[in-house]
């Protein structure tokens, strides 16, 4: 009994509109949007240079998940239907690894586009 419900975890979950998820291309197949970088990633993070399709594919599944989950998420609080920075930010409030990225990233791009736009400046001369 213990196994039949361990099992059931394991199955796909299907969302409201009947579909899984993934982008459907026909024939029970989705189309898989991030198999490339998370080979490249599994492969930086210590697997193989080749890792089994079927561990990309569950990775995909779960990144998948936690993406819609949190665009659902940041589009209920703050302006209605609209996702933005801000919200996402408040969102991962209190996990400090993934607060502490999106900052380091958030200050990356103001860093990139200040350089974007003296380096403009200084060869078109605004």
């Amino acid at each position: 009994m213990a196994d039949e419900e361990d099992e059931a975890g394991f199955e796909e979950e299907m969302l409201e509109d009947g579909s899984s998820g993934g982008v459907d291309v026909g024939h029970g197949r989705r189309k898989r949007l991030f198999s490339k970088e998370l080979r490249c990633m599994m492969y930086g993070f210590g697997d193989d240079q080749n890792p089994y399709t079927e561990s990309v594919d569950i990775l995909e599944d779960l990144v998948i998940e936690f993406i819609t989950e949190m665009t659902h998420k940041s589009m209920s609080i703050g302006r209605q239907g609209r996702v933005q920075v801000e919200d996402i930010v408040f969102l991962i409030r209190k996990d400090p690894r993934k607060f502490a990225r999106v900052k380091d990233l958030l200050t990356m791009n103001e860093e990139l586009k200040r350089a974007r736009k003296a380096f403009d400046e200084a060869n078109y001369g605004s």
